[in-house]
């Protein structure tokens, strides 16, 4: 039997070993900053979606880095919309999207905020998907959501 043949078998052991180890040393795989990104769009407006908001404006885009940590990066995302009962307060919705973002991911509070205080919003976070959603609605009627990735991988 030539050297080569013998040696694939062990060569294809030690490949599955250096893939597999890494994974179970490392544990559960963490986002990178672009994954966390786009999974925090898609919150943000299935968020929007659950509690049937109209009119739906992205007030931030998103898509880009922002520096943090050591060659780390989050990602930002934002948009508003309309309640289908205009005169619902602004602490009332902020508590409807509470009860919305557990269908959304699961999403755990984090902040309670003051809801008489629009620099003290209501904050919920998901720590598989590293995204938080920060529930900021402070006129009657118009929701207002912005979320952030934690400080991430680049790549």
């Amino acid at each position: 039997m030539p050297r080569s043949a013998r040696s694939f078998p062990v060569r294809l052991g030690l490949t599955l070993l250096l893939v597999a180890l890494p994974m179970v040393a490392c544990g559960e795989k963490h986002p990178t900053a672009i994954e966390a990104g786009e999974t925090l769009k898609a919150h943000v407006l299935k968020l929007l979606e659950e509690v049937n908001a109209k009119n739906i404006q992205i007030t931030d885009p998103g898509g880009k880095d922002v520096p943090c940590g050591k060659d780390g990066a989050k990602r930002t995302f934002a948009a508003t919309g309309q309640d289908i009962a205009p005169e619902r307060g602004a602490s009332g919705l902020n508590e409807l999207m509470i009860s919305a973002s557990k269908r959304v991911a699961n999403y755990k509070l984090v902040s309670i905020g003051d809801p008489d205080d629009i620099n003290d919003p209501m904050t919920v976070a998901d720590e598989s998907s590293g995204t938080s959603l920060i529930l900021q609605s402070s006129i009657n009627g118009q929701y207002a959501v912005r979320g952030e990735t934690e400080c991430l991988s680049r790549s």
